[in-house]
């Protein structure tokens, strides 16, 4: 996997939009004979967007990082961007500086503060930093998705358990959805902090630990936290539960950390699943 910039993030993102899009989805006759370009060509692009083929050229080389706002909309109606993805287009254009890392943080959060807002909640819930670290959880997210008690402060990361621990995909019955979730919202964070050593270290744990991560990576999804997602659980006494994962972010006013909440899906029988749960926490064995 090569994550180096031979052009700008832009201009890689909206090449991996281009190649995935095939001609007769985009409303565009193919010619006969084999396309020797995956996807739409260049020229194609250009003239869906109304923009010359020389300036969107420019666009995916990397000449031209600036392009305005019109140009990027007619982009993203020519790749059929959905909203994630459209988001993630105007980010990348945007003047202002990509990466928002400057100094190495260190625990400057208020952790009573937040183990309080979590302990609010009996749905599973916890806060996690920019690099996916899980700082405070509750009861409910102990027993559904790992009991980070027992777990060395370095594991308690939801990308390794996600993919580095090999009993993970049993816990997520829907494992390679939502793993492709986990890894749309890394590549849309990528360019924001790939300056910060933590978050890379991260980053090349995964790369070359999980051969699953380098595949989804290299589909170049993108996913925004505000996109709801299911997940289903399977227990280790064989319990399964439902549940739609909601994000909030900025919390505490700090921008790199989101509060996530797992919220039962209704009529599957979780909401009264969970509460026996938690009514019977004694003796339920714990995945670590």
């Amino acid at each position: 996997m090569d994550t180096r910039h031979t052009s700008s993030a832009l201009g890689e993102f909206i090449t991996s939009r281009r190649h995935r899009l095939q001609p007769e989805v985009a409303g565009i006759q193919p010619f006969p004979g084999r396309r020797r370009t995956p996807g739409l060509r260049r020229e194609e692009v250009a003239y869906l967007a109304n923009v010359s083929v020389t300036y969107y050229t420019w666009l995916e080389q990397g000449r031209e990082t600036n392009p305005s706002p019109e140009v990027l909309s007619g982009i993203s109606q020519a790749l059929q961007l959905d909203a994630d993805e459209r988001k993630h287009l105007f980010d990348l254009a945007s003047p202002a500086p990509v990466s928002s890392y400057s100094e190495p943080r260190q625990e400057n959060y208020d952790s009573e503060f937040l183990q309080n807002l979590v302990n609010q909640l009996r749905y599973p819930s916890f806060i996690a930093n920019e690099v996916a670290d899980v700082l405070v959880w509750n009861q409910g997210a102990k027993l559904v998705i790992a009991d980070f008690d027992l777990l060395p402060q370095d594991e308690r990361n939801m990308m390794t358990l996600l993919f580095l621990e090999p009993e993970y995909p049993e816990r997520v019955m829907n494992w390679e959805e939502f793993a492709r979730y986990m890894t749309g919202l890394i590549r849309a964070s990528f360019d924001r902090y790939k300056d910060n050593p933590m978050y890379m270290e991260r980053f090349e744990r995964l790369k070359n630990g999980s051969k699953d991560f380098v595949r989804l990576w290299e589909r170049h999804e993108i996913r925004q936290k505000h996109s709801a997602v299911p997940i289903h659980c399977r227990l280790p006494d064989g319990l399964e539960l439902t549940f739609t994962i909601h994000c909030a972010a900025a919390i505490d006013n700090d921008p790199g950390l989101h509060w996530c909440f797992f919220v039962p899906t209704p009529d599957s029988g979780t909401e009264e699943k969970l509460a026996r749960l938690l009514a019977q926490t004694t003796g339920l064995s714990s995945f670590s």
